[in-house]
């Protein structure tokens, strides 16, 4: 299990692949916008839970980037999967791709978890908020898909 990151750690920064071909830098990303960046980890693209929080996240975009906020999915999964889980439900963030899991475990979103009783080693669903000096403000381990990102704009003081 990789130790898990705290308010107040430093964010490690990655550079990824994104669905549409770019590449994202987190230090460029939140240097550039001067905002704040949302960085959600999922177990897998177009499986149900996933589906549902990334569509929550979608339905929320524009709120989150009123506020200062932007937001990046990670997942193991390839480019090419990705591409087809943005183009399939209208996902109009970056969806990135960590198949080494390298930044998975940077970030203490990659180590074993309890589905249904059985242990696996995969993909934790975690939510981390950075600053935009690259600190991190939230960190939240094994959350629910299904209202996960209501009770994050809650927990950032954002539904008013």
């Amino acid at each position: 299990m990789t130790a898990r990151l705290s308010p107040g750690d430093l964010a490690p920064d990655f550079t990824l692949p994104a669905h549409d071909g770019s590449t994202v830098s987190l230090r460029s990303l939140r240097e550039e916008s001067g905002e704040h960046v949302v960085v959600y980890f999922y177990p897998a693209a177009m499986t149900p839970g996933c589906t549902t929080q990334a569509c929550d996240f979608r339905d929320s975009l524009d709120a989150l980037n009123a506020s200062g906020y932007r937001v990046l999915g990670i997942s193991k999964d390839s480019v090419a999967k990705l591409a087809q889980f943005a183009e399939r439900d209208d996902i109009t963030f970056p969806l990135l791709s960590d198949p080494d899991h390298r930044v998975l475990e940077a970030y203490g979103a990659w180590g074993e978890k309890t589905n249904y009783g059985r242990t696996s080693v995969g993909v934790v669903r975690s939510t981390v908020v950075v600053d935009p000096k690259g600190v991190v403000e939230v960190a939240q381990y094994n959350v629910r898909a299904t209202g996960h990102v209501a009770k994050l704009r809650k927990d950032l003081g954002l539904d008013q």
